[in-house]
């Protein structure tokens, strides 16, 4: 097995197809990982860390926040662990996949002549897990030691919500005890140049419209049905939604982070097709930006249901609230190292709110910065998409990429409050 140019050899008995770097092996094989939905393999990536965290000679610690559900963290101890620490935030669990669409086994990382490698989960995150990971192996092989401590965390069901690990363990005394300043968690690639952060993220709400109305025979004209109360309320959400859609194809600076969307995602009612349905339902997906008033947006929404007809009510199945956002500004010490180091690299930073949501909004709702980054530039944007890919040669800049953040991030000055 040939040795990486920037350190030891991977290990952990995994040997490298001929000409192959050992980092890109790594992550092809963290990549055959069934860590897939609706029964991800998570005993196979604790497995798989349990083996790293040995190669790495640091201690892992194991939290079962949820029956089955659990999260790692590899603690590499600071020269001054009184600082505050720097998380590096990754998930193990990817969404499902069609594998009918798929050029290739999703679960093979198949790598092609271009050096593509395809595999779900490749963007969305296993990449920036193992960037981690080995921009952590280069360092320590270099006899570098970081002053603040880093943890690099692992968590479950990012892609179903975050319920069962990071929502629930940001509230865990063991959470609290890692004494975390500052974290990196997931971003997004860019088909460009240049890199995309994010420093804040739109609340998702869902929620559905109840129209109940009065039932009848479908052969006559029944007043106050149900449908014609839907028909208003899908009229005033899809309105809005057109309005905010005209705002973000004529404005020249927006991102979709800057606009709200708006999807109608199910409609429910009806037993027959002669009969008149006494009630029926219509569930919107919303992803609101933090300049948005929440509290006015919500009067909105009761004011369409109002107009629509009596007794129509709503209910939310998903409501966030929390509205931080990391500071992008200059004299921020976290931003000015993380943006000087990657100024070092010639890296053109986009600032943007992210469109989704990632574990990064439980990091802010405790008060505590984060910022999303995918290291994945000239790359188009496929998570959760068929075909799934990331190119080698992107995939190890990205370790570099790290290799430059960690200590830049770690050598932050002592604030006045950690002296």
């Amino acid at each position: 097995m040939l040795p990486d140019k920037d350190g030891p050899v991977v290990g952990g008995g995994q040997s490298s197809p001929l000409g192959e770097d050992p980092s890109v092996s790594l992550f092809r094989d963290y990549l055959r990982l069934k860590t897939v939905h609706p029964e991800p393999d998570y005993d196979a990536a604790l497995r798989f860390l349990d083996r790293i965290a040995e190669e790495l000679e640091l201690p892992m610690k194991k939290i079962e926040v949820w029956p089955g559900r659990v999260v790692s963290i590899m603690t590499w101890e600071g020269t001054k662990p009184t600082l505050k620490s720097i998380l590096l935030n990754s998930h193990t669990d990817v969404v499902p996949v069609y594998q009918e669409h798929w050029k290739y086994d999703a679960f093979s990382a198949f790598k092609d002549a271009e050096g593509n490698i395809y595999a779900r989960g490749s963007q969305d995150m296993k990449c920036v897990t193992i960037q981690y990971i080995q921009a952590v192996r280069r360092l320590k092989a270099e006899g570098w030691k970081p002053a603040r401590t880093v943890h690099l965390m692992f968590v479950p069901d990012e892609e179903v919500g975050g319920h069962k690990g990071m929502e629930t363990f940001v509230k865990h005394p063991e959470f609290q005890k890692l004494n975390i300043g500052f974290a990196l968690d997931e971003g997004l690639a860019n088909p460009g140049e240049a890199f995309t952060v994010f420093y804040g993220e739109r609340n998702p709400w869902w929620i559905t419209v109840h129209c109940p109305g009065s039932p009848g025979h479908g052969s006559r004209f029944v007043e106050n049905t149900a449908a014609e109360k839907l028909r208003h309320v899908i009229n005033s959400f899809l309105d809005f939604r057109e309005k905010e859609k005209h705002r973000l194809d004529i404005s020249e600076c927006f991102t979709l982070g800057d606009v709200t969307t708006v999807n109608m995602t199910m409609v429910k009612g009806g037993v027959s097709y002669n009969v008149i349905p006494a009630e029926m339902d219509v569930s919107f997906d919303l992803r609101i930006p933090p300049t948005v008033n929440l509290q006015e947006f919500e009067r909105q929404i009761k004011q369409w249901c109002k107009e629509a007809g009596e007794d129509v009510t709503y209910e939310f199945a998903q409501k966030h609230m929390n509205q931080n956002i990391t500071s992008t500004e200059e004299n921020d010490p976290w931003w000015c190292a993380f943006s000087a180091a990657c100024k070092g690299m010639n890296m053109t930073l986009e600032k943007e709110i992210f469109p989704a949501a990632t574990d990064s909004r439980f990091i802010r709702a405790v008060g505590i910065p984060a910022i999303g980054l995918s290291p994945m530039n000239h790359t188009p944007i496929l998570l959760h998409d068929h075909n799934e890919y990331l190119n080698e040669h992107v995939f190890l800049n990205g370790i570099s990429v790290y290799e430059r953040l960690i200590p830049a991030l770690t050598s932050v000055p002592a604030f006045p409050d950690e002296a």
